[in-house]
């Protein structure tokens, strides 16, 4: 018999527990969490000295900078530094809507992040489920190989590649067309030409090395679940519908996330290289323009202005899509 049972009339009837019954709290209850905390650090230590390094140096070249945003504020002087210099409110941020170029700058940069997300995102996902569907195992490692390697030549060899292909005197593609009879074409010199030769060059560099992330998560869905889609006679077609494309989704969810909450930020580097004054009507972007001014000229305030709005439009976005995200598929960042 349990304790606290009495019989009357042959029922058996439960006692209620005593206040000090109640009062019985589980052990990590008791001891709180400040004492959970000191016996999880004497007992795992060594995994929390390796968070160290990176913890420190997200707070030293992350948040702390963070606090230098008040220059957007500021007409900035440099003898009275950051914190010394005057406010001006939102001087530069009226100063960047009233400029003439601010909707070339909206433009290019949103119809060049769009244009590189449509082409780009998909292109990792059908690889690895091709790579996926590959039985023969050394020819996977050389298409894997082959489509991993460029992700390691730099941005500066990269253009430099762009550049002497693309040459309109002695570059290959230039030469091929001659030699069927078609007219040289000066690539880099139209602002039409631009988007395409930025966004499908960063595809061939960057596509391998993106479909080892999906290939990772189709490494990881359950056999069994092949198995049964064999027993009922799928189609290799309709196991990838139903299975891998299935399987593989949250993480698919997961980078969407992250490369609309970065839609802003197309990359600076690359596009500063390939920009010259013919291609400048669409090359010139929120990231070069910020270059221009902040350090070419010297416009500290009204680039840092320029920066904060353009990662602000970024916040908003990922917060956004990650909410969108959530409700529709129940897959999101937090």
């Amino acid at each position: 018999m349990h304790r606290g049972t009495t019989f009357r009339g042959g029922i058996v009837l439960l006692q209620q527990p005593t206040t000090k019954q109640q009062s019985i709290k589980p052990a990590y209850m008791k001891n709180g969490y400040g004492r959970q905390f000191a016996k999880s650090l004497r007992s795992h230590w060594q995994l929390y000295l390796l968070v160290i390094p990176p913890l420190l140096f997200f707070i030293i070249f992350k948040y702390v900078p963070m606090a230098n945003a008040v220059l957007a504020f500021k007409e900035y002087n440099v003898v009275k530094g950051i914190w010394g210099s005057p406010w001006v409110g939102l001087k530069y941020f009226r100063m960047f809507f009233d400029n003439p170029i601010f909707w070339t700058l909206i433009r290019n940069t949103l119809v060049l992040s769009f244009y590189q997300l449509l082409a780009g995102f998909p292109i990792p996902i059908l690889l690895a489920l091709m790579l996926n569907e590959i039985g023969s195992g050394r020819f996977k490692r050389f298409v894997q190989m082959v489509t991993f390697a460029p992700y390691f030549i730099s941005t500066v060899v990269m253009v430099s590649m762009i550049m002497l292909f693309l040459a309109p005197r002695l570059g290959f593609v230039n030469v091929a067309l001659q030699h069927f009879g078609l007219e040289p074409v000066n690539f880099l010199g139209e602002p039409g030409m631009f988007r395409s030769i930025y966004v499908w060059s960063d595809i061939w560099q960057t596509a391998g090395y993106a479909a080892v992330i999906y290939l990772a998560a189709l490494a990881g869905i359950d056999p069994t679940l092949y198995e049964a889609a064999k027993v009922d006679g799928a189609s290799r077609f309709q196991k990838i519908w139903h299975v891998d494309l299935p399987g593989i989704l949250p993480t698919v969810t997961i980078i969407l996330i992250l490369n609309v909450g970065n839609i802003m930020s197309v990359g600076f580097e690359k596009i500063y290289l390939l920009q010259n004054s013919l291609n400048l009507p669409a090359s010139e972007v929120i990231a070069t323009y910020v270059y221009s001014m902040g350090l070419l000229n010297a416009n500290y305030s009204f680039a840092t202005a320029v920066g904060l709005l353009n990662s602000v439009i970024n916040l908003i976005l990922l917060v956004a899509v990650n909410s969108l995200a959530k409700r529709i598929s129940n897959n999101s960042i937090w």
